[in-house]
């Protein structure tokens, strides 16, 4: 009443002052908060670089097209169909799966029912029961076509998928080659809710992340994004959870993406032998879990719990790392085609009443918390949005976020789509070899991704059902918009031949490790920066290194339209204005000729 009666006494002119300091305070607010990003940002074995990894996108949601389905009924339906058992995590980018299903048995007036599929989902967070009840199934079909043992069917993270497989398929093989599993359709993907969280300070510099000790499932999808991050900055990773390296990425081995969040919670720590460069130092260290890789809830938990870590980089700026793959066992799918089709259609379908409906999400979310038996329907919708938030120690945080998948989506990421790319392939075997690489002992080879992908079966449904294809979503970039926000740097030594914007044959095999590396991290801004050597005349120099830069981008844009949209790269020429060695040396002008790939928001 005061502050009334003060507001009442003042003129005229008094009252529009302050109506104007008003609008400025807001205005400045918003800045600080929104636009600056001030804010945001306050919130013995050797370690190795892993070099040039990079990764494909999908996209921004289009209109979907769609009449509205019935809501699924509660009572399990009555399907003459074979029983179709299939294990999964808790993870929103099933959300079209659950909507489809109605329950965790098929229920009455679902899409599965409607199509003559009789699902039965199962939570199962613990990779290795995954593996035995496929390889547990696979035996028992051998033997009884009609067993109750093991299950058909598992959802996993697609950067996850060939260490997975490398577990599972040698096994089946004794069977014969054709019991083993594949991949056969993406239910949806990760957009934000997978993520790799730490210091503030990682963020802004991603130098400072050296000596990091993070807590994660390791060779799992999660870590995935750590150690993409780490090569995308050119900081090194070690692979050996007994020692602790300065210069290096460091890891703790987490159970499941839940435990990896509360040992940060639960402040871990370890004494460990410090190496450098591979060799002991004699010294030892205590350190403490400063960083994690998780998944909802674990990113949630961190925030709610402790506070403290903000999201480095997620599956929102490396949108095409984690498709939800589904993957069942080829005897079983090819003896009963019709049915593995028809689940493929009714998850289709559902991913588009979810992107279209905000009753279906809402109905999902639902479903999602009785068949996952945690939280409740505004939580998981919540998380399936994504949400922004203050931790318990005031940082804003970014939490959750995952889209689902319709039929149209899935020829975008098969590469069966005008344009497209086989974007499961490119992440299954570079994230596979990477896996290879750290832990040869552990994961000697992966399974061929030509023996382990199966696209028939979707094939199938687009070709039967082309009036429900509904449109895929595409990727959008503004053309005008420059890089604020990078989240890495790096140069690439693309050969030219000399004095022209000509690619060598060399040049085009490091393109396609690049292309790769860009499919991956498809929610980001891509930068293209050329460099010459101070050899011959500056202005020439900074023409050619133009169109150098420009060569690359027609390279990339040419070769998938879908994945490098119109305004997803920007070009920059530099010439001979920023070398990063001296120009008195071969070796020094060497390096001056390069490229270098910003990649960012």
């Amino acid at each position: 009443m005061a502050q009334s009666g003060f507001f009442n006494r003042l003129t005229p002119v008094g009252r529009l002052v302050i109506a104007i300091l008003f609008v400025f305070a807001l205005w400045g607010l918003k800045w600080l908060v929104m636009d600056s990003g001030y804010i945001l940002k306050k919130q013995i074995t050797a370690s190795t670089e892993i070099n040039n990894l990079s990764l494909p996108d999908a996209a921004k949601t289009s209109g979907v097209s769609v009449a509205a389905a019935p809501m699924p009924g509660n009572s399990p339906a009555r399907v003459s169909g074979p029983e179709v058992r299939w294990l999964l995590w808790a993870w929103n980018a099933q959300m079209g799966l659950m909507f489809a299903n109605g329950g965790a048995q098929t229920t009455e007036g679902s899409l599965m029912a409607k199509n003559g599929v009789n699902l039965n989902l199962q939570r199962q967070d613990d990779v290795p029961q995954m593996q035995a009840s496929l390889i547990k199934f696979a035996s028992s079909y051998k033997d009884n076509p009609k067993t109750k043992e093991g299950a058909q069917f598992v959802t996993i993270m697609g950067d996850g998928a060939a260490a997975f497989l490398a577990g599972v398929n040698p096994e089946l093989q004794r069977l014969g080659d054709e019991y083993r599993a594949q991949i056969i359709y993406t239910c949806g993907k990760s957009l934000g809710e997978d993520k790799f969280m730490g210091l503030p300070e990682w963020k802004e510099n991603p130098q400072t992340a050296r000596g990091g000790l993070c807590a994660a499932v390791l060779r799992d999808g999660d870590w995935n994004i750590v150690i993409k991050w780490c090569a995308d900055n050119n900081i090194k990773v070690n692979p050996d959870e007994r020692t602790y390296d300065p210069e290096a990425m460091n890891f703790v081995a987490a159970d499941n993406y839940l435990d990896a969040a509360e040992k940060y919670i639960n402040g871990y720590t370890e004494t460990r032998d410090v190496v450098r460069n591979g060799a002991a130092t004699g010294e030892t260290k205590k350190v403490a879990v400063n960083g994690v890789a998780t998944w909802t809830p674990g990113d949630v938990n961190v925030a709610e719990k402790k506070g403290g870590l903000v999201s480095i980089v997620s599956t929102k700026e490396y949108r095409s790392q984690m498709p939800c793959v589904v993957i069942g066992i080829k005897k079983w799918m090819e003896d009963n085609r019709k049915t593995v089709e028809n689940m493929i259609l009714s998850i289709g379908q559902g991913g588009d009443q979810v992107k279209a409906y905000p009753a279906a999400l809402d109905k999902a979310g639902e479903i999602s918390a009785a068949v996952y038996n945690e939280a409740d329907k505004a939580y998981w919708v919540k998380y399936y949005k994504g949400a922004t938030v203050a931790d318990k120690r005031n940082l804003v945080v970014e939490l959750g976020g995952s889209a689902v998948h319709n039929v149209a989506d899935n020829l975008e990421i098969f590469g069966l789509a005008p344009g497209s790319t086989n974007v499961v392939k490119i992440v299954y075997k570079l994230f596979g070899d990477i896996v290879v690489k750290l832990y040869p002992k552990l994961v000697p080879s992966i399974p061929d991704a030509d023996q382990i992908i199966d696209v028939s079966y979707l094939r199938n449904v687009a070709s039967g059902h082309k009036s429900d294809v509904t449109a895929a979503e595409k990727p959008s970039f503004n053309a005008d918009q420059n890089v604020t926000q990078r989240v890495s740097e790096k140069s690439w030594n693309i050969e030219f031949e000399t004095g022209s914007a000509n690619l060598t044959g060399p040049a085009k095999q490091v393109l396609q490790i690049l292309f790769n590396d860009l499919i991956v991290a498809g929610g980001l801004k891509v930068e293209v920066h050329g460099h010459t050597d101070n050899v011959g005349d500056p202005a020439t120099n900074m023409t050619l290194s133009e169109k150098r830069a420009f060569a690359i981008k027609q390279w990339l844009e040419t070769k998938s339209p879908s994945n490098f949209p119109e305004g997803r790269i920007n070009v920059f020429s530099h010439g001979q204005t920023n070398p990063v060695a001296p120009n008195d040396s071969p070796a020094g002008r060497a390096k001056n000729r390069r490229v270098a790939i910003v990649l960012g928001k």
